[in-house]
Formats: structure tokens, sequence, C-alpha cells
């Protein structure tokens, strides 16, 4: 072992020693601090380790390697326990729709405080252990020009639309775009509204509808189907995070409007898609200019549309 690397080490094993020790993290309630920790360890020991061991091998090293896999996986079965519990829960529909809201504060914390911001961050890590312990799947067919590669939906903008969305059980939402179904299964726990979700790729499809089964969700369904060719009849309100582009995002609002003509429809953008969207003449910003990529914004039809 080389006279450098032995202060290297010693910080390594005393940041695990420190995991180890932590007694607040374990329990759980305390997710927040579980997930930084974990974040802590790839990104501040596990990488560092890996960097090391591609210079030369080191049989001290390998040990710590193991040392923090295994304090990691203990932070990790503390989770998927929380999360198999939490499931459970949903599934016998032990949560109303504050209750749903008031369970997700106690874990994460006050959330407008994460308003506005960018990215991901651990209220996502909660959401996807939370909503299935289902393998991810990979998409099986190629996306047809002017579609946008998946991105999920940042959890905080799902909980930002539902808050704002003043939906009500009468309410039919549709996610345009819905990939692993996130936002149609969080906006109908959130709101008891009945929700759909239109996906190209039959493999997220079919991931999302065994979610919405796993945990019980009858007001929740999937339509394997081109956005362009789905049956919009009964939906009072539309979201997008930008699926597509072009003249196939032209398309979509070209059929948006069309429902317009028969009755009040609301629309929910999330990205690049939002300034296309605020430049329709029978559409109204309600929520000021649209031109931030990272700003929730909605739009109300104006009846009739300006000619």
């Amino acid at each position: 072992m080389s006279f450098e690397l032995t202060p290297i080490m010693a910080e390594i094993r005393s940041d695990i020693q420190g995991i180890e020790d932590d007694a607040s993290i374990y329990p759980e309630a305390h997710f927040n601090a579980r997930a930084n920790a974990v974040d802590f360890i790839d990104f501040h020991i596990l990488d560092r380790i890996a960097d090391l061991l591609s210079t030369e091998p080191n049989a001290e090293l390998e040990i710590l390697k193991q040392r923090a896999e295994r304090a990691k996986q203990r932070l990790e079965d503390t989770d998927n326990n929380l999360f198999k519990r939490l499931r459970k829960e949903i599934t016998s529909g032990s949560y109303s729709q504050v209750a749903f809201k008031a369970m997700i504060n106690k874990y994460l914390g006050d959330l407008s405080i994460g308003l506005g911001k960018v990215g991901y961050d651990n209220l996502d890590i909660f959401v996807n252990g939370l909503l299935s312990d289902l393998p991810l799947p990979e998409a099986s067919i190629t996306r047809e020009p002017e579609m946008v590669f998946y991105q999920q939906t940042p959890a905080r903008v799902i909980l930002e639309l539902a808050g704002r969305a003043n939906l009500t059980p009468n309410d039919v939402f549709f996610d345009i775009g819905s990939g692993l179904g996130h936002v149609p299964i969080l906006v109908n726990l959130l709101t008891g509204a009945k929700t759909r979700g239109i996906e190209y790729e039959p493999a997220y499809c079919d991931y999302a509808t065994a979610c919405a089964l796993q945990l019980n969700l009858a007001n929740v369904a999937f339509i394997n189907t081109t956005a362009q060719n789905a049956d919009y009849t009964d939906g009072s309100m539309f979201f997008m995070y930008t699926p597509f582009e072009g003249l196939m995002l032209q398309q979509m609002l070209e059929n948006l409007e069309n429902e317009s003509l028969k009755r009040p429809v609301r629309i929910f953008t999330y990205g690049p898609c939002s300034v296309l969207v605020a430049r329709q003449n029978w559409l109204r910003c309600v929520s000021g200019p649209a031109y931030d990529v990272y700003t929730l914004y909605e739009f109300k039809s104006l009846t009739p549309p300006i000619s």
C-alpha cells in the first residue's frame, strides 16, 4: 500500500463508520436522511473506491468496498420494508386523498420548499420505491420521428399539478405520453379523479397497468396507442411533459382544440412544449408567460376560440 493511499483509506473507513454508527438514519420515518446516506455511499465512497481500484488492486480497499455495500444494503432493506408496508395500506384503501398527502409529508417533510427546483430529488426516490417493486421495463419498439425520449416527470411537479388542478371524482384526467404511469397514479391518489395514461410504448404501458393493479386502483387506466389516435371524449383535463414535438405536437393540439369545441378544456404543460402551446389562439395561459421549461403552466380553452 502506497504512503499516499493511507490517509485516503482512513478517511473512507471513517466515512463508513460514521454511517454505520448513525442511529438516526435507520428509523423508517427518517427517509430523507437515509436517502442522503445512500447517495453519499454511492458517490463519495463507492465511486471513490472504484477510481482507486482502477489504478491498482488493493485487498484493503476491496474490504472497504464490501463494507460500504453492506451499509448501503441495510439502508435499502429498511426502505424496501417501508414501501412494502405502505403499498399494502394503499391496496387496502387505507388512504384518503388528504391522508395520502400527509403520508408523503411525513417521510419527505415540507414539500412546498422544493417547488421551483430543477431535476430530481429524494421525493422521486420515494415515489419510485412506493409505487411498485416490479422490475423496470425496457422499450420494445422504436420511437416514431418527433417522439421525445422518455423522461420521468419530477414528482414535485406531479404534486404541484394535483394541488393546482382542483380535480373532483367526476373529472377525467389524461396524461399524454404517460411512460411508466407515475402521473396518472399519483394524481388519482392525491385527488380521487379518474385518470388515464396514453402511451405508445407497449412495455411501459404494461408496466404502468401492472402498477395500478398492484395498488388496487380501479379508476386508473392506461391505453397503448398513439396520442393522436386516442379517444379523449370524456377528458376534462390534460397533461403533457413534452411527449413529442413538431408536427406531431401540433396535430395533438388540434385534436384537443376539437375537444374544446364541445366543452371547456384545461391543459397543464411542463418542458419545451409549453412555448408552442402558449401560441395557440384557442388557449389562455392562466399562470403567466410560458417561457420557462422548468415551470408547470396551466391553460384554459377560450369559448369561442379567437379566430
